[in-house]
């Protein structure tokens, strides 16, 4: 399953918004520096999901907002 992921760094909060069956608003306290926010990301994701982190891999959008997720079925 491929998810498409709104990322917001340097939040107040964290938080994991659903916006429709395969999108989702991440918001993540850390910095986007040195992939910190992105590994806060792929934590959240998994934690909203009740998986593994491990099962939680970023495929595209290492640098932008917009990132790709995938999630194995």
């Amino acid at each position: 399953m491929k998810i498409t992921v709104k990322a917001k760094p340097l939040a107040r909060e964290t938080y994991v918004k659903k916006l429709d069956e395969s999108s989702f608003e991440v918001a993540v306290k850390e910095p986007p520096v040195g992939g910190r926010a992105n590994a806060a990301i792929v934590e959240a994701v998994a934690e909203y999901l009740r998986i593994p982190r491990i099962r939680v891999k970023i495929i595209s959008g290492w640098t932008s907002r917009q990132k790709i997720l995938e999630i194995p079925a």
